[in-house]
């Protein structure tokens, strides 16, 4: 169930990248993947689950200096 839970948040995370990017969704779900945000909201001892997704995505922006 968590995993389900997390594949939806992902989701929209990417979708709210792609606008913010101004680029395809996929792509975006791409960039997610491949970052240390995602690795870290996947490792439940970083905790980084526990915030909302805007903050996610502020986290991945920071991490890439957009």
């Amino acid at each position: 169930m968590q995993e389900i839970i997390l594949s939806n948040r992902i989701g929209q995370i990417s979708a709210e990248l792609a606008k913010r990017l101004n680029i395809d969704p996929e792509r975006a779900l791409e960039l997610f993947y491949a970052s240390k945000t995602c690795a870290d909201l996947h490792d439940k001892s970083m905790g980084l689950y526990l915030y909302g997704n805007l903050y996610v995505v502020d986290e991945f922006m920071r991490e890439k200096e957009y």
